[in-house]
C-alpha cells in the first residue's frame, strides 16, 4: 500500500546545488507516483540525495531501489546471503587493509551498461572519519575551454576493472585480512569504451566520464598521450570547487548519479566497526 504524506518532502540543496538533503519521506515504506516524482525530480537536479534517520531493513532498501529502477549487476563482491543484489560495506575495528573505495571512480563504469544510481546506507556509523567525497564532472565540464571540449568530444575512453579486481590487481596483492569478500577474475582484465564526455539521458548535461580507478587509456591514442590528457581531466574534476564532502549520520541513506559524478570514500576510522549496504540501478550504454 502506498505511504501517505503528511506534509510535502523537503529538498535542502547545497549551497552549489551538487547534492541536496530529503526530508519528510519515511522510504520503508513505498511511496506513491507523485512522491517518488518529486524524489526523481530532485535526484536529477542535484546528482546525489542525502536521505536522514532511514531505519530500514534490507527487504526495505531492496523494494526503494526497485521504486528508482532495476537492479544493477554488482561483480566481483559476494553479495549477502539471501539477498543477492545487496553488498555489505563491511569493515571490523581491527582490519588493517585499506578501506574499500579509496580511489576516485564511477561505479562498474567498466560494465556494458553501467549503473544509473548507487544506493548506500549506514547501518554502522564510526564516531571519526568514513566522509565520501563526490565530484561534479557536470559542472567540471562546463567549466572546460570551448577549444578543450573540442578535443574532447569525439574521444573514447577505456574502461577495465583489472586496476582493482584484476589477477594482478590492487585486491590480488592484498596480504592484510578483508572481511569483505573480493572476486578476483580474469573477467575484470576485459576492457571497453565509452563516450569520454557522455549526455545525461534525463538532463541532456554533458559530463566527463572517466576515472582513475577504471579508465585505463583513450583509443587510438599512445598511453603518454593518453597519460596526459587523463591526468589533465582528473586533476581538473576533483578541484574543491566540484567537490561535495558527505559527512554520514547513523541511518542515513545516500542515492548518487553514477553518470555525472565520480566519487572517493574516505577512512579514518580504524579501530571503529563501519556497516554499510548497498544496491546499485541499472543504467544504460553511455552516449
Amino acid at each position: 500500500m502506498a505511504a501517505t504524506l503528511a506534509e510535502p518532502i523537503t529538498v535542502t540543496p547545497q549551497p552549489s546545488g551538487f547534492g541536496a538533503q530529503v526530508t519528510g519521506l519515511d522510504l520503508s515504506r513505498p511511496l506513491d507516483a507523485a512522491t517518488l516524482g518529486q524524489v526523481k525530480d530532485a535526484w536529477a537536479r542535484h546528482a546525489l540525495l542525502a536521505f536522514p534517520d532511514q531505519p530500514l531493513s534490507l527487504e526495505a532498501l531492496e523494494a526503494f531501489t526497485l521504486q528508482i529502477g532495476p537492479f544493477g549487476v554488482d561483480p566481483f563482491i559476494k553479495p549477502m546471503a539471501g539477498h543477492p543484489n545487496v553488498l555489505e560495506l563491511r569493515r571490523e575495528p581491527d582490519e588493517t587493509s585499506k578501506n574499500f573505495g579509496a580511489g576516485w571512480h564511477s561505479d562498474w563504469s567498466f560494465q556494458k551498461a553501467p549503473p544509473a544510481a548507487t544506493l548506500l546506507r549506514s547501518e554502522v556509523t564510526p564516531p571519526v572519519g568514513g566522509d565520501t567525497l563526490f565530484a561534479d564532472c557536470a559542472r567540471a565540464y562546463d567549466a572546460l575551454s570551448d577549444g578543450m571540449k573540442a578535443l574532447l568530444a569525439p574521444l573514447q575512453a577505456v574502461h577495465s576493472a583489472t586496476r582493482a579486481y584484476g589477477t594482478q590487481g590492487a585486491y590480488a596483492k592484498e596480504t592484510e585480512a578483508r572481511t569483505m569478500q573480493i572476486i578476483v577474475s580474469t573477467e575484470a582484465e576485459k576492457t571497453l569504451t565509452h563516450p569520454l564526455v557522455r549526455t545525461h539521458p534525463v538532463t541532456g548535461r554533458k559530463a566527463l566520464f572517466v576515472s582513475p580507478t577504471y579508465t585505463v587509456g583513450i583509443e587510438g591514442l599512445t598511453y603518454q598521450e593518453s597519460h596526459a590528457i587523463l591526468g589533465f581531466l582528473y586533476q581538473h574534476m576533483t578541484q574543491e570547487q566540484f567537490i561535495y564532502r558527505h559527512k554520514w549520520t547513523q541511518g542515513m541513506l545516500l542515492m548518487w548519479d553514477n553518470r555525472c559524478t565520480v566519487h572517493f570514500a574516505e577512512g579514518g576510522y580504524d579501530g571503529h566497526l563501519r556497516v554499510m549496504h548497498r544496491t546499485t540501478v541499472a543504467g544504460d550504454v553511455p552516449v
